[in-house]
């Protein structure tokens, strides 16, 4: 039930899971194919894909990045909206969660969560 309540927002704005890492790492700036693979942990052929679609959505666009102007990613003004508003939505779940939490409380919750992501990349 959790899960669903979170796919929630991918869904309503037409992304699936995952197209989300995709954005939040192309909000930090440009990237190359190969870089944003590495990055996400993905196949380059699975992020091909995906990039392709989320191109087709006017989410995303190939650009020149870089110092070297090599050919890239970035995202559209569209994709940036959309970004925005995820993690928006991403940060009022948060607050939710530890909202009450003294910060000390938060910063251990959050070491901890930072493990359990790192065990469930295995």
């Amino acid at each position: 039930m959790a899960h669903k309540a979170l796919l929630v927002p991918l869904l309503e704005k037409g992304l699936e899971p995952g197209d989300d890492a995709i954005l939040f790492e192309l909000g930090r700036a440009g990237t190359t194919e190969v870089d944003l693979a590495a990055e996400l942990g993905l196949p380059i052929e699975a992020l091909a894909l995906r990039l392709e679609r989320l191109a087709g959505r006017d989410l995303v666009t190939r650009q020149a990045v870089g110092p070297q102007l090599q050919p890239g990613i970035a995202l559209t003004e569209r994709g940036r909206r959309i970004r925005n508003a995820l993690a928006e939505h991403w940060a009022q779940i948060e607050e939710a969660l530890m909202g009450e939490m003294k910060p000390k409380q938060r910063k251990k919750f959050g070491v901890t969560l930072a493990r359990f992501v790192e065990l469930l990349r295995f």
